[in-house]
């Protein structure tokens, strides 16, 4: 007789370098389970593009666990009572799964499994999938963990045996989730896609990386596009990290590569310590993290200006080309991202709790730990970081150039001449347009730009200001340790940030 075993997957879904299935397969029987949790894809930062990129995913993990005699085991419901359930009926004594630094949805949920577990006697085990540390007592020598953790040898799962006669449910669509949401450009999920693009960028797409990462024209090939996978566990992050060592490696000499592999590897370890944030302080998707700035925008947003800017109909058409982009594929490049999020954040005053939602369902890629810590740094919230207010004209003049990602996602500007298509309230037949197929931009830039300073620099000659600042730093930002380890981060230190940046 064996112990019956439940592996329950989550943000994991993959059999390769699984600690989790590993631990499983040592304790005894094992049941592969992935529960459909309709609340948690009743939530405000959950869409059909991302479980569409779920379905795929455990159809191909279905597939691999099929390879080794078993199925992968899919129950609908809250995830305490599936658990029972399989507590009941098949002896189950333990719990294995990775750890999750989800939202605040799952880590209440993951609170009430924790009461069950202990309730019934069932030996819940958590393990590490990434440099992400539980119950961290500070940042210091947290690089040097984290460095150490994605070097550890990739975990080779042996000795698997799997409980028989388990019923499964099917695993339903977006549709029958009650989640519509068309994304035409979505990237596929699954670990085979995965393995594609994850080989497609060391190898070919790549090269090109550091220096084309900024455009969403270039950046929409030269980027990994690795993200989702990354999020939903397709890839491992060791893996991942890896490869890119052993890409390194092979491309000294080489002319492009090398600077854009440790790029990519500073941004895989950049990912860690934004998700370090979110574990850390929890209550960064719903609470400023410089305290000070609660209340400095509207707690209710401007629905119109909000719609507005989610349609990709401000009036601003290099913000709008982004956000209609950003609709159709599920993704974008990270230095739009900021750009959108700022311009939301400044330009339109809008506070992150209602622009954070809408990007966080339009982003197939989305990862609460970065997202919530990426909405607060670019809503300029945090205390500790350079405000950088995006100019979005000047953004789309650098970036778009010539003009072919906006004239392809704000066709309405077809007759718009060159030099005003990111100004064209300065054409002087602006009449023609503007108004009738293309709103008047809901702002003007400059004064926008400049009342947001205003703002943001009174904050911060509040008493207190600066010693509450230096907390959060102590707590949250990234260092040298005493063995020389540094995370790559595009925050300043606190020397550094001595000034607001205008992008003007």
């Amino acid at each position: 007789m064996t112990d019956t075993v439940i592996c329950w997957f989550k943000r994991d879904l993959r059999l390769h370098d699984n600690a989790a299935l590993a631990r499983a397969a040592a304790l005894g029987s094992v049941i592969p389970l992935y529960i459909v949790e309709p609340a948690l894809w009743a939530q405000s930062d959950a869409s059909g593009r991302q479980f569409d990129f779920l379905r795929e995913s455990l159809i191909d993990l279905d597939a691999d666990l099929q390879k080794h005699g078993a199925r992968l085991v899919v129950r609908q419901g809250d995830a305490p009572d599936v658990l029972e359930r399989l507590r009941r009926d098949h002896g189950v004594r333990h719990l294995v799964s990775h750890e999750e630094t989800g939202n605040g949805w799952t880590y209440a949920r993951d609170r009430r499994v924790a009461e069950w577990a202990r309730g019934q006697g069932v030996a819940w085990h958590e393990l590490p999938q990434s440099g992400v540390v539980r119950r961290l007592a500070g940042r210091n020598g947290w690089a040097a963990r984290r460095e150490a953790f994605v070097r550890q040898p990739q975990v080779r799962v042996e000795g698997l045996r799997f409980a028989s006669g388990i019923e499964s449910d099917p695993v339903p669509d977006a549709q029958a989730m009650a989640l519509d949401d068309p994304c035409p450009g979505r990237q596929a999920g699954g670990r085979l896609a995965a393995l594609r693009t994850l080989d497609g960028f060391l190898h070919a797409r790549g090269k090109d990386y550091r220096s084309a990462m900024s455009s969403p024209l270039t950046g929409e090939d030269a980027c990994s596009r690795l993200s989702p996978h990354l999020a939903f566990g397709t890839l491992s992050v060791r893996e991942v990290a890896q490869a890119a060592q052993a890409r390194a490696a092979q491309v000294k000499g080489q002319r492009g590569w090398p600077g854009s592999v440790r790029s990519f590897q500073s941004r895989l370890a950049w990912r860690d310590h934004f998700m370090q944030k979110l574990e850390d302080e929890p209550g960064l998707e719903h609470y400023c993290l410089h305290p000070a700035y609660e209340g400095l925008r509207p707690p209710e947003a401007d629905a119109a200006r909000l719609h507005a800017w989610a349609e990709g109909q401000t009036g601003l058409p290099f913000v709008d080309a982004c956000m209609r982009y950003l609709r159709a594929t599920g993704w974008l490049n990270f230095r739009m991202r900021s750009m959108v999020v700022a311009v939301a954040s400044y330009h339109l005053w809008l506070d992150w709790r209602a622009t954070g939602p809408v990007l966080a369902r339009y982003f197939t890629d989305y990862e609460p730990g970065i997202h919530w810590s990426q909405m607060q740094m670019q809503s300029g919230t945090t205390g500790m970081n350079t405000i950088r207010i995006y100019n979005p004209v000047k953004q789309g003049h650098d970036q778009d150039p010539d003009g072919v990602f906006t004239r392809r996602w704000v066709p309405e500007l077809s007759e718009v001449p060159d030099d005003y298509l990111q100004e064209p309230w300065r054409w002087p037949q602006a009449g023609r347009v503007l108004g009738r197929t293309y709103p008047e931009p809901l702002v003007d830039v400059k004064r926008a730009a400049a009342a947001a300073r205003d703002a943001v620099w009174a904050v911060r000659k509040r008493d207190g200001f600066r010693q509450t600042a230096q907390r959060i730093v102590e707590k949250h930002a990234s260092r040298k340790d005493r063995a020389g380890h540094f995370t790559r981060d595009p925050e300043p230190r606190p020397a550094e940030d001595r000034q607001l940046r205008l992008d003007l």
